[in-house]
């Protein structure tokens, strides 16, 4: 059994200790809005936080999540009042929604170490994180967006 908590909650596990991160929120925890995408880290849908920091949940393995704190995007608001997911909303940043999560997930980590990010810092930060409909630019408005309201 692993041991960890997951927005807030203590869990424990039964799973092989490398199994991915994104499996156990999924298939056992049923936190459906962590998203596959690509398995191999490369794509971000799987973002959640681990820690504060962000991770790829594909490629983070049960063992290395042991007595820490893991949040994904249903922890980041339990009624979507997060500014992000607000401001998500309003500039009407998700088409097909499929890397939303992951997104904001990472938008979220940029805003808790840099409240006030310059557009620069916003496209650096959020660069690897892909989105197959190309809302890069709402993306960006809204984490702007996020920013000014916090």
């Amino acid at each position: 059994m692993t041991a960890f908590t997951i927005n807030g909650r203590a869990v424990k596990v039964a799973a092989e200790p490398d199994t991915p991160l994104l499996w156990v929120i999924r298939d056992q925890l049923k936190l459906t809005g962590t998203k596959f995408g690509c398995g191999i880290a490369l794509c971000g849908a799987c973002t959640v936080h681990l820690d504060g920091e962000p991770v790829r949940s594909c490629q983070t393995q049960l063992q290395d999540v042991t007595g820490r704190q893991v949040t994904t995007i249903e922890g980041l608001s339990p009624d979507s009042s997060h500014p992000l997911q607000k401001a998500w909303i309003g500039e009407q940043a998700p088409q097909c929604g499929y890397c939303q999560s992951g997104q904001i997930m990472q938008a979220a980590a940029l805003l808790a170490s840099n409240p006030h990010p310059s557009r620069e810092q916003i496209v650096e930060h959020m660069d690897g994180n892909l989105c197959r409909c190309g809302t890069y630019d709402r993306i960006i408005r809204a984490i702007e967006r996020a920013a000014q309201e916090n």
